[in-house]
């Protein structure tokens, strides 16, 4: 009888939110796990190098094996990404920032994962979401992340009352993400639209050195100066 070959696993892999040395936030089960892997999908494959050089700077780079996974990959592709673990091979799964499936296209390489009956191994890392809901001291017990708020200012003025409504209702906190270079945008937006009273919590540049948290009402945020222009920030509100 012919034996049945062992499938890799499918390692998700945190990296760092930013220039920094990965032994700050990174457990050694991450370094332990690139030690022995070569097979990666990432976001980016310079920036995903960089990171594995800086974690494992005795590797070879010539023998890392990449597949890019972004916005501009064909979902047909996918299968092929995955398929060395069904030969047995282990396989990394990396984020451009922060944990891996999480606000982050990897987590369509996990669904196929689980499709295939592939194991899947979530590491250790920082997860910028769960650090600025920790650091905000909103509801820790209900909380949603909603991402990116619509572009178009009636539509996105719409969606703010409607969230900080839900945020009321059901006590509720509401995270969002906002491409970096219009975060100063965005929060001339939440103090234009949102209720006095409503509490807003501003996360920025997490675990670095200019890491900023701060929750004021949106009264008290009009009264403070905050430049958050090309910095990563993650915004909560809650209305009670």
């Amino acid at each position: 009888m012919k034996p049945v070959a062992l499938k890799g696993k499918l390692y998700l892999i945190p990296t760092t939110l930013g220039e920094m040395n990965p032994e700050d936030v990174l457990p050694q089960t991450v370094k332990r796990a690139i030690d022995f892997m070569d097979c990666y999908i990432v976001e980016n494959e310079k920036t995903a190098r960089k990171f594995i050089k800086s974690v494992h700077p005795e590797k070879v780079q010539a023998n890392l094996k990449i597949s890019t996974l972004n916005k501009h990959t064909d979902v047909a592709d996918y299968n092929a990404m995955i398929a060395p673990c069904l030969n047995g091979i282990n396989v990394g799964l990396m984020s451009e920032a922060g944990c891996p499936g999480v606000a982050d296209p990897g987590a369509a390489i996990v669904k196929i994962a689980h499709e295939k009956g592939i194991q899947v191994v979530p590491l250790v890392g920082p997860s910028s979401i769960l650090l600025a809901m920790m650091g905000s001291g909103m509801n820790g017990q209900s909380f949603a992340f909603n991402g990116y708020l619509p572009i178009d200012k009636a539509e996105k003025k719409s969606a703010l009352k409607n969230y900080e409504k839900l945020s009321q209702d059901k006590n509720q906190s509401q995270i969002f993400i906002e491409t970096p270079y219009r975060n100063n945008k965005l929060l001339e937006d939440f103090l234009q639209v949102l209720q006095p009273n409503t509490q807003l919590c501003i996360a920025t540049d997490l675990t670095l050195p200019t890491e900023y948290i701060k929750t004021l009402r949106v009264a008290d945020w009009k009264k403070t100066k905050v430049d958050l222009h090309n910095r990563p920030t993650i915004f909560i509100l809650h209305k009670m």
